[in-house]
């Protein structure tokens, strides 16, 4: 049992939460849950030892192992992908170095008698206990089979790190996290760069293989699948649920409703007892009473109800100027780069209004489609953009590619035009920016904010084609259900490129799936669409079997 004692946390005065208690039991699996600067990852740092509260402790059993996945890491440069993961044994592998030593240290002295050489003795008999005390693992087949799950492929294990995007180093890092079989593993943001297969092997590891957990995570459906408990963080105090997500949100929303019933009536006995203080404290005969209810007013404890975050997003498409009956035809489509093929002899067509979705593992084309439709790579065979096609278009990296140096306010005046100039302002604060806010200067922004500030250059001139690729990372829950529903009433046709399963329910009616370089068309919702992915799993487990 690692157990959180009275942590308190106070930054220039202020404090983010106090005294903080609660038990992380085996089996656990806990959702953290609590708005943006509730001071969540705050607290994952410090029960993982990356930082110290300003009182209180956290304690552990002297064996715990504790692994901890940030938001944003660095892989090292110089190991290829095979080695890095493997370093996950290292502790593992220094100890049979050390024995190997100390026993031919045993084999080579001659002074049996000396304190020294009992000294060796129990060092040795002590590393020994703990050496085999581990059950024996092939370590290569589980570094192996471990990265596979999180789709590697074998010709990646040589490559260096250094070639792969932050997202793949993201997942070289939950690799080693996974083969240590930590007793506690703290994840922040794991599924943010991860494709729904990934994501399913990770819930799958979570749910039959981890100890217990501890999440921060945006993505509704990874947290009702893997939690079974949910604490949350809020005005710098706790609230913990021996539920699941979707039923803490109901005992969340019944708390908030008695918490106000109970302020109301407190409001409405201070404001009796104060108006006796005012009518009668000037009469000697109730001298006694009023002092009486002026002490009960002092002794009182203020009751307070927690807060719900009421900052708004107001999202809401312009409407989409007539585009011809097909915007997207494509036939016989081939890219490749150098000897290796993308997608061979692709074909789609996508009709007016349309909302599709593309999945698919990371690597296999989804983004490089995109780039062949926004003309910014070349390719073999056809592809067509149709009549009056207009495409507002949101890259992967679109929120990296935003200038540091301008400020919120410069960022969307440097491309606004028109009458929309003078109303920056105006769609600033619809986006959460108002105040000294829009004075910031985007560097200093966290990852939702630059989504949401990339995602207003959007706004700025009417188009009928969205493509959108992976919209919603570093989105919290709430701004992602309010683009949803924007998207869903955008009366144009969308592409949407996104590995959120919750996201993608019920907005994308069709999907293409891209894996084997080749593009499978399916003429169903995502849920049908992965009901029919574990029983084609299932089925390809059966062929092997018969073979």
């Amino acid at each position: 049992m690692i157990s959180v004692d009275s942590v308190t946390v106070e930054f220039s005065g202020s404090t983010l939460f106090s005294n903080i208690s609660f038990n992380i039991n085996e089996n656990d699996r806990i959702a953290l849950m609590g708005k943006n600067g509730a001071g969540k990852s705050t607290l994952l740092k410090i029960i993982a030892g990356e930082g110290k509260p300003t009182r209180g402790k956290v304690s552990a059993p002297k064996e715990a192992v504790i692994a901890y996945l940030p938001q944003h890491l660095l892989t090292e440069d110089k190991c290829t992908v095979f080695e890095e993961a493997s370093k996950a044994f290292a502790n593992i592998l220094d100890m049979k170095t050390k024995m190997d030593e100390l026993n031919l240290a045993l084999e080579t002295r001659t002074d049996y008698e000396s304190e020294e050489y009992y000294k060796i003795i129990e060092q040795v008999s002590e590393l020994s206990e703990k050496y085999y005390s581990i059950e024996e693992i092939n370590f290569d087949a589980e570094v192996e089979k471990t990265l596979m799950g999180l789709g590697f492929v074998r010709s990646d294990f040589s490559r260096p790190t250094k070639e792969f995007s932050g997202g793949w180093r993201m997942r070289i890092e939950l690799a080693k996290i996974l083969l240590q079989k930590p007793d506690l593993i703290l994840l922040d943001e794991p599924t943010n760069h991860m494709d729904i297969e990934s994501i399913q092997w990770l819930e799958d590891f979570l749910i039959n293989n981890a100890k217990a957990v501890i999440v921060i995570s945006h993505d509704k459906t990874f947290v009702e699948n893997v939690t079974n408990r949910t604490i949350e963080v809020t005005m710098g105090r706790i609230y913990d649920y021996k539920a699941k997500y979707t039923h803490y949100l109901q005992l969340r929303k019944e708390r908030r409703e008695q918490q106000q019933k109970a302020y109301d009536e407190q409001q409405k006995q201070i404001a009796e007892i104060q108006e006796f203080i005012e009518r009668f404290k000037g009469t000697y005969s109730k001298t006694l009473q009023v002092q009486s209810r002026v002490k009960m007013l002092e002794k009182m404890e203020i009751l307070t109800v927690d807060e719900v975050d009421t900052s708004h997003l107001n999202l809401k498409f312009p409407p989409a100027p007539r585009s011809g009956n097909y915007p997207v035809i494509i036939e016989g489509l081939t890219k490749k780069y150098g000897d290796h093929t993308v997608f061979k002899d692709a074909s789609m067509t996508i009709e007016r209004g349309q909302k599709v979705a593309f999945v698919g593992k990371n690597g296999e084309g989804k983004s490089t489609l995109v780039k062949a439709m926004m003309g910014e790579i070349d390719y073999e065979g056809k592809l067509q953009m149709g009549h009056n096609c207009m495409i507002g278009y949101f890259a992967q990296n679109q929120a990296s590619l935003l200038d540091g140096e301008l400020t919120v306010f410069q960022t969307i005046d440097n491309v606004a035009v028109g009458d929309i100039r003078t109303k920056i302002k105006d769609l600033l604060g619809a986006f959460m920016f108002s105040g000294d806010a829009i004075e910031k200067k985007v560097k200093v922004l966290s990852g939702g904010e630059r989504t949401r500030l990339a995602m207003i250059k959007l706004l700025l001139q009417p188009v009928n084609l969205l493509i959108l690729d992976e919209p919603t990372n570093h989105l919290d829950m709430k701004t992602k259900d309010i683009l949803k529903d924007a998207l869903k009433a955008f009366d144009g046709t969308l592409i949407l490129v996104s590995h959120d399963r919750d996201f993608l329910d019920g907005l994308a009616t069709k999907v293409f799936e891209f894996g084997n370089k080749r593009i499978k068309e399916h003429f169903e919702d995502i849920n049908g669409f992965l009901r029919n992915k574990k029983m084609e799993n299932l089925r390809e487990i059966e062929r092997k079997g018969a073979a």
